[in-house]
């Protein structure tokens, strides 16, 4: 029997926008409001220079809404100040991992996941990231690094999960795993349901979005394959939508709407108590 129980987050930015998510940064916290508002349980959070962040500020938003921060994305530090974990020029390397070394400080009391999307680089070296993962995974051996597998469009580093796999045997720490990304693994792989199976326990964090990156519902992916595959390697994280607000904004809310679309919901679904 397929539980289909995991928790459904948004992203929330907070310092500076981002196409996958309707809410403004400079109204965070009534945005982390709306997201409980709107029947979600979890969320991701957007942010660029996590020392600008007060963690009891961050914790007292969260509490009085009931979400959990479940995860941290960091790619905005490479669109907006070209930092890179793979970059073959030292300085901004080093900068690259004293930021992801930040987010992991930030991440660490909320038990949230760091997201390695483009900050690992476009054009970079693989044994350079390799070795930035690893002194970053040394750093904090108790919060969990999620590599991310993107489409040949965005960088030629670490496309598909086996290249990502490879990647972490050298990686050798047990808090490096992966994010899966429904958008960018229908673009890489030969099947979803396949590569999920592929990457069993190491899967850490789940994006979700539909074969045109708008809202899941308003594209081709067959979800139930994809539940079925994460359920089989047992996941037990949190899936978060990372789409583009098309058709329309609307079509997020309420969570359970996005669920009944893609079969993610049924009537013994609670809501977790975190």
């Amino acid at each position: 029997m397929i539980r289909k129980t995991w928790p459904l987050g948004l992203i929330v930015p907070v310092q500076d926008p981002t196409p996958f998510s309707v809410f403004s940064p400079r109204d965070w916290p009534e945005s982390l409001a709306r997201v409980s508002q709107g029947g979600y349980e979890s969320v991701e959070l957007a942010i660029t220079d996590p020392t600008k962040v007060l963690p009891f500020e961050l914790g007292e938003a969260l509490g009085k809404t009931g979400l959990k921060m479940v995860a941290v994305t960091t790619g905005q530090a490479f669109w907006k100040e070209g930092l890179s974990l793979s970059s073959p020029d030292p300085t901004v390397r080093k900068k690259a991992i004293a930021r992801i070394k930040a987010h992991m400080n930030l991440a660490k009391p909320f038990g949230a996941v760091v997201i390695v999307g483009l900050l690992r680089g476009k054009e970079g070296e693989r044994d350079l990231l390799r070795d930035a993962l690893r002194e970053c995974a040394e750093f904090q051996p108790s919060v969990k690094l999620a590599l991310e597998p993107l489409n040949r469009y965005e960088t030629n580093l670490i496309n598909t999960v086996s290249e990502a796999l490879e990647l972490l045997e050298g990686v050798d720490m047990n808090n490096v795993g992966l994010l899966f990304d429904l958008f960018h693994a229908n673009i890489e792989e030969v099947s979803l349901a396949r590569a999920i199976k592929t990457a069993g326990d190491r899967i850490f964090h789940v994006h979700l979005a539909d074969s045109n990156r708008w809202i899941p519902g308003f594209g081709h992916l067959c979800f139930s394959e994809i539940w079925e595959a994460l359920e089989s390697v047992g996941y037990q994280g949190s899936v978060v939508l990372e789409c583009l607000p098309k058709p329309a904004p609307q079509h997020l809310f309420p969570a359970s709407g996005v669920r009944k679309r893609v079969g993610l919901g049924n009537d013994s679904y609670t809501k977790p108590n975190w």
